[in-house]
């Protein structure tokens, strides 16, 4: 284990800094490549939110998950998702104890479902149906869990990583709108390159490889989500988040184009909340006390690519959200124009 949290916050950062790079060097270990969607899966653990991971099978999805859990000193429990699942598998429930004879002695005891960790591997989401699904929205957003009317807290750090098949697959059932949203990042696993897929393949056709080391405890983890709250965000960085998520509703005037031709519904009050979170773990994560415009245009693919609804037309034209999001980069300014500043203030 590492070293105590120093108290002053340029201490503090670096210490955030350092344990950032431990802890991309020990998953480095075993994953190869994929730097984008580990940085990503980063952002997800210090910001205090849920990550979705999308992708093809066998791009390594369940990998990462593990090998991350086994980087840190928390509970890890694994959920498989299946179509027969049912939320009580997941959940825990009241048994009936008897004693050692057999006999029935009249109380119940709770048994806890996997639900019960701190990092949950919610291993292909997809597959189970939206009923199951849904069992994981309490979890997800109030960290408790009730069972036969008793809410039972959750322990903290609690961080759920969820994989996914693409939806075109056979077998899978799209996730609820309002379940997509407690994801602070839905994060694209990509094909690896031929470079990549070498190393893999010299590391998985040899001898078995050895776990990852572990490099930072709960308390740690609890350190650094309760900084990234302190990281600071200027008024003009928080409007120009506010600017891009109210550009992606069709009902606003600064909408671009591509908005009002193929986008339903925006991105909502969330996403800003996440645009600016997820912000705030880059710069902790680079040892910055505050949030620059770009960082929030880093973020903003994995923060809205799920928030934002493509309408029929969207979806016959084949816009993708992603496409909607990097048109709204572009169109966005991330100061507003003089003459608008001078409309502003009269």
């Amino acid at each position: 284990m590492t070293q105590a949290e120093p108290p002053d916050l340029e201490a503090r950062l670096g210490f955030a800094s350092e344990a950032s790079g431990r802890l991309r060097a020990a998953i480095g270990t075993v994953i190869v490549g994929q730097s984008d969607v580990v940085d990503q899966t980063l952002w997800g653990l210090i910001a205090g939110g849920h990550v979705l991971l999308e992708g093809a099978p066998g791009l390594g999805k369940t990998l990462l998950v593990r090998t991350l859990a086994s980087c840190l000193d928390l509970g890890f429990s694994r959920i498989q998702f299946t179509p027969d699942l049912m939320p009580s598998d997941i959940t825990g429930t009241n048994v009936l104890v008897t004693d050692q004879t057999g006999g029935v002695t009249g109380r119940f005891q709770l048994h806890k479902g996997p639900i019960f960790g701190q990092v949950i591997l919610a291993d292909e989401i997809n597959r189970a149906t939206p009923k199951t699904q849904s069992a994981l929205l309490e979890a997800m957003q109030e960290h408790a869990v009730t069972i036969a009317g008793t809410r039972h807290k959750l322990d903290e750090p609690f961080f759920v990583l969820a994989t996914e098949n693409p939806l075109e697959m056979e077998g899978t059932y799209p996730l609820p709108e309002a379940q997509l949203d407690r994801f602070l990042l839905k994060v694209m696993v990509p094909n690896p390159s031929e470079e990549d897929l070498t190393g893999i393949l010299t590391r998985t056709t040899g001898h078995a490889m050895s776990e990852p080391t572990q490099v930072l405890g709960a308390a740690e983890v609890l350190n650094l989500r309760a900084l990234c709250r302190d990281i600071a965000v200027a008024e003009p960085v928080l409007r120009y988040a506010a600017r891009l998520v109210g550009a992606s509703s069709p009902d606003n005037t600064a909408a671009p184009d591509i908005v009002t031709r193929a986008v339903r519904y925006g991105a909502g009050v969330r996403g800003g909340q996440s645009l600016v979170l997820a912000a705030k773990a880059v710069a902790l994560l680079e040892g910055r006390a505050h949030v620059a415009f770009a960082d929030i245009q880093r973020v903003a693919l994995p923060v809205l690519r799920h928030r934002i609804i493509r309408s029929f037309e969207g979806e016959a034209d084949g816009v993708t959200t992603d496409d909607v999001v990097r048109e709204l980069l572009s169109a966005v300014p991330s100061r507003p124009e003089p003459v608008q500043q001078a409309v502003a203030a009269r």
